[in-house]
């Protein structure tokens, strides 16, 4: 049997809204069709986690993002991670709780495809008071005082601005998911 590696799949736009409704149960026997094991849902919000062989991200992200398009008609953004890259992400985030500050204002939105420093500095960020948005890797970590409901710096605006498929977890998800990943 070959060594399996356990990973994190973020779905773009899953059950948002009323749209690409997809149900976790039904997710997660299309991810086991595929021959991944130990597949676990969080939230209903497409975030996986599961072990695979295959040990190829981009690989992976296809496979299931052409499944779900036949096994549910969506076509989605599906990025997979590393649990490992998902444990440096949770340690790694400069934002977080600074003294009396909560995580509850702590996000993540992750680029599908990088974006170099001096690109993410050129970009006009449209920071409201107290926002701030860090670059690392492919991850934005963001602070947003107001709340991410109220920010401009959502998705759509890392989508538009430097041009690449994005999609955003709260903090409290990215812990959860590095959590699920981590367990056996």
């Amino acid at each position: 049997m070959p060594q399996m590696t356990r990973f994190v799949a973020l779905l773009r736009g899953v059950n948002v809204a009323g749209r690409n409704k997809i149900g976790m149960e039904a997710l997660r026997q299309s991810c086991e069709a595929l021959g991944w094991t130990e597949v676990r849902s969080y939230q209903q919000s497409g975030n996986l986690v599961f072990a695979a062989g295959e040990e190829n991200t981009t690989e992976l992200a296809t496979a299931l993002k052409a499944r779900i398009a036949q096994d549910f008609g969506h076509e989605l953004e599906v990025l997979v991670l590393r649990a490992e890259e998902l444990e440096h992400v949770a340690g790694a985030n400069p934002l977080r709780a600074r003294e009396g500050e909560e995580d509850r204002f702590c996000h993540c939105t992750f680029l599908f495809r990088h974006v170099s420093e001096t690109r993410f500095g050129e970009l006009a960020l449209p920071l409201q008071e107290g926002e701030r948005a860090l670059l690392a890797g492919r991850t934005v970590f963001l602070h947003c005082p107001q709340g991410y409901g109220k920010s401009k710096l959502n998705t759509r605006y890392f989508e538009k601005a430097p041009g690449v498929p994005a999609t955003t977890r709260n903090w409290r998800t990215v812990l959860a998911l590095r959590d699920l990943s981590a367990e056996r």
